[in-house]
């Protein structure tokens, strides 16, 4: 990567095209710039027949300029610094500070390239490129630009997997406007990639990470709470935040939202589809599951049974509360009176 700064002291990052590329994107475009150049040829020599070999030479130089000079100049202006072979390779060519090129750097390309492509056959427009840090041509070092990657394979973007449910909303309170940017990158970075880390590792990284947030905070990470699950719920937090400064004060966060309808928390993880065990966070495992609650005992005080017995059923006790209940006298079990 190549890090440009921009008139407004942006820093932007493009990968300079290497030599392959640009070789290739080159001989595309001689192939067609040939083709055309042929073309023109033929016809300015059956239209100038009749003419001396003086005006003949005088064409021939005006088509060459023409084509191989004056096409690939027109053609780079009016693309913004693509061309067809360009385009088809996935280059564009920019000036040093990222911006698109203007007639004045195609002119100076395309003038020089004349000599160090076409007429030394792309020697020394090799060996600038081989020598430059950046791949550069002596055309890109006098017009000031750069032949950069439009097409840049994009890799998938980490799963930063979501805290317990039991931390949402925990951390609202909590002052992030002392955590330097390189801090939030480096959690992003080991929460994306903390499956793939060996445990005694990723436990390590995870404490020393959340001992730098905790200090860049000023409040202590909770007891009793896995490093990787305070992180994600943090970083959480922080989303949370930046997407009410977004859209508004009253617009709730993802924290919010996606935890406003879920059932009374426990103290365990979710299972994460997709994720070995189930369990999100290194050291983190799944608190048992609360025992069922004992069927109510209905009647537990005397029952009104035949003869006033007065037994007592005992709460909980699932073999008096199978027994079906005593009417009284007089009435049926199922409530209904007939008339008399």
């Amino acid at each position: 990567m190549s890090e440009l700064v921009t008139g407004e002291a942006v820093a932007l990052e493009l990968r300079p095209a290497r030599l392959p590329s640009r070789a290739l994107a080159v001989l595309i475009d001689l192939a067609l710039a040939m083709a055309v150049y042929l073309a023109v040829t033929v016809a300015l020599v059956a239209a100038s027949a009749s003419l001396d070999d003086a005006a003949q030479v005088a064409i021939s130089i005006a088509a060459f300029l023409l084509v191989l000079v004056g096409g690939p100049i027109a053609v780079e202006t009016l693309s913004h610094g693509r061309s067809l072979g360009k385009l088809a390779v996935g280059l564009r060519v920019v000036r040093d500070d990222g911006g698109p090129i203007r007639f004045r750097h195609a002119l100076v390309r395309g003038a020089i390239g004349v000599v160090e492509i076409v007429m030394t056959f792309g020697i020394v427009a090799c060996t600038a490129s081989l020598v430059s840090a950046r791949g550069r041509r002596l055309g890109d070092v006098f017009a000031g630009t750069l032949v950069v990657r439009e097409r840049i394979p994009v890799a998938p973007s980490g799963f930063v997997p979501p805290p317990p449910p039991w931390l949402a909303g925990r951390f609202t309170e909590l002052d992030l406007s002392a955590v330097p940017d390189g801090l939030w990158l480096a959690i992003r970075q080991y929460l994306t990639r903390m499956h793939q880390l060996d445990q005694q590792v990723g436990l390590a990284m995870a404490a020393r990470l959340a001992s730098e947030l905790a200090a860049s905070t000023g409040a202590p990470a909770p007891q009793g709470v896995p490093p990787g699950a305070y992180l994600a719920a943090v970083v959480q937090e922080r989303q949370a935040r930046e997407v009410r400064r977004a859209f508004g004060g009253g617009t709730p966060g993802p924290v919010q939202a996606a935890h406003a309808s879920a059932p009374s928390p426990v103290a365990g993880y979710g299972p994460v589809a997709g994720v070995p065990g189930g369990y999100p966070y290194p050291g983190g495992q799944p608190a048992a599951a609360p025992s069922p609650q004992p069927p109510v005992a209905y009647g537990s005080a005397a029952a009104p049974g035949a003869g006033g017995s007065g037994v007592t059923a005992a709460a909980g006790d699932p073999s008096e509360a199978s027994r079906p209940a005593v009417p009284p006298e007089g009435r049926p079990a199922s409530g209904f009176v007939p008339p008399a």
